[in-house]
């Protein structure tokens, strides 16, 4: 291995770890408790050799998003495939995108809450995001509806998810309802 190619092995690392502990920092603590300077002192470098990976917390928390996107997708994907029929799949999603969110506040506040310099709904919006939502689109694409874009249904539908995932973390929606609430989304929202 050239010391180039060991160079650029140790700073993967680094930017790495440097990412695993924000997220860490932040499911424990909340973001406000994500400083560069606490990270610093957590992954045992400098602000500096922090800096050299990301220019500060904004694009700290993107790479905590693009993880956190990478993460749901295969969560999603894992939970449709094993799902027998379109309302089966359809409601396997919808449990996993919420599980996801309950399990993770710190990146799903990454992903859809925060700031983190990233593009959604462009053309230069990263792989990661972009990937997340053809998960979501490649299963609830075929229950659209006649004469529904999928994509735009797509849209509704986890617009519908995300407002049960950020209500229930509030504790602006009642506990003992989840499901059912599930069960409403999949048969009013797709055409079964």
């Amino acid at each position: 291995m050239s010391v180039q190619e060991r160079k650029e092995r140790e700073r993967t690392v680094r930017e790495r770890l440097i990412v695993a502990t924000a997220r860490e920092l932040a499911e424990q603590q909340g973001w406000d408790a994500v400083t560069t300077r606490k990270l610093a002192e957590r992954i045992e470098y400098s602000q500096p050799v922090l800096y050299s990976h990301f220019r500060g917390k904004r694009e700290i928390i993107g790479a905590v998003a693009l993880e956190g996107a990478s993460e749901m997708a295969v969560a999603m994907r894992a939970a449709t495939s094993a799902a027998d029929g379109p309302r089966a799949r359809v409601t396997a999603l919808a449990r996993a995108y919420l599980d996801f969110a309950a399990d993770n506040p710190a990146v799903y506040d990454a992903l859809f809450q925060l700031d983190g310099g990233l593009a959604y709904a462009r053309e230069d919006t990263p792989q990661p995001l972009k990937d997340a939502f053809a998960a979501m689109l490649e299963c609830l694409g075929e229950v659209a509806g006649d004469g529904v874009h999928p994509a735009l249904f797509t849209e509704t539908f986890w617009a519908a998810l995300h407002g049960l995932a950020t209500l229930t973390r509030a504790g602006r929606l009642p506990a003992g309802d989840a499901e059912r609430r599930v069960e409403l989304v999949v048969d009013r929202l797709a055409a079964f």
